[in-house]
């Protein structure tokens, strides 16, 4: 009789244990559902600012916590403008951590040059206002220079000491075949000539989501590379973003073209997002294009990392209402 009882005891266990898993079961459904209405929803946004933009537009955004992914004409190649300067940036960081672990000849983010007039190019604006054979900076300070102000002038002497070589052996070990710095800043016979600096978004949103996920640099290092692109600077992703979202991005600019790419450290829900735009009638147009998906992008993102599983915000502030 007892061993009846028990038998009964552990099968009515086992019902519970099935019904609470089918129970939580049919909650994620229902989550997954409601989110993806959310997501679908972005993209309707997303493929409407598109048909309205007189140019053409690739765009490329990763849940960083999911996974989940949009691409719009994700594997067209795109002119980077100064959106490039990321690949630059990951190369100098990645030389300094090969430099720590002793590797010989590569440069390192404390390395000392000393300005040369012959260096200088258009669009230098803190580098053309020091003075040539007296002031001394270091490597970390022209990355600041190239990624706070687009400063061409540090971003071409970062090349040089780097090797372009090197920037593209670097994308060629993630995979990136069509991202390639092939010319200079303001080398205007390269670029007259096609050697155009290029990527894609889909290559683009890659390489943040490589680097965000320690595949390219150690953690040290992958923290001070995002503080570093996070240095403020105007760009369209951030541009009309609220106030204090950290924006880990670097926009490029060139007639014609318009492009940002970077990470969006959303709350509890951060997200790399490339979008890229070339023959463009109107290049405020292209930046207009680039805000508005980022704006779009965000307000998924924010209300995903704040809300519960079933999307219930609970406010910290006492002017929440609750019925």
């Amino acid at each position: 009789m007892k061993r009846i009882s028990k038998m009964v005891a552990a099968a009515s266990l086992s019902a519970l244990a099935a019904m609470a898993a089918a129970q939580t079961g049919a909650r994620q459904q229902t989550s997954a559902a409601a989110q993806q209405v959310l997501w679908d929803k972005l993209v309707s946004q997303v493929r409407d600012t598109d048909r309205n933009l007189d140019g053409a537009m690739g765009v490329a955004l990763e849940d960083l916590t999911t996974g989940q992914k949009f691409l719009l004409h994700e594997d067209e190649v795109f002119p980077q403008a100064s959106s490039i300067k990321i690949a630059v940036l990951a190369e100098l960081y990645h030389q300094e951590q090969l430099s720590a672990g002793g590797a010989s000849g590569k440069a390192k983010l404390t390395d000392l040059y000393t300005v040369n007039a012959e260096d200088l190019v258009q669009d230098s604006d803190i580098m053309s206002g020091l003075t040539p054979g007296v002031t001394r900076v270091t490597n970390r300070d022209l990355a600041t220079m190239m990624v706070a102000v687009s400063d061409n002038s540090a971003t071409n002497v970062l090349i040089d000491r780097l090797g372009m070589e090197s920037v593209n052996a670097l994308l060629d070990s993630l995979g990136l075949a069509h991202t390639r710095l092939r010319r200079k800043m303001m080398d205007l016979k390269a670029a007259s000539e096609g050697r155009e600096n290029i990527s894609t978004p889909l290559e683009m949103m890659t390489l943040l989501e490589q680097i965000y996920r320690g595949k390219v640099l150690n953690k040290e290092m992958t923290d001070d590379f995002f503080k570093m692109l996070s240095t403020h600077k105007y760009s369209a992703i951030s541009r009309d973003l609220p106030e204090g979202v950290r924006s880990a991005d670097k926009p490029g600019e060139l007639e014609g073209v318009r492009t940002d790419s970077g990470i969006v450290f959303a709350a509890n829900r951060p997200y790399v997002i490339s979008v890229m735009t070339t023959y463009l009638h109107n290049e405020r147009d292209g930046a207009e294009a680039i805000a508005r998906i980022s704006v779009a992008a965000y307000s998924l993102f924010d209300r995903l990392g704040r809300a519960s599983e079933h999307g219930r915000v609970v406010s910290t502030s006492n002017g929440s209402n609750a019925h």
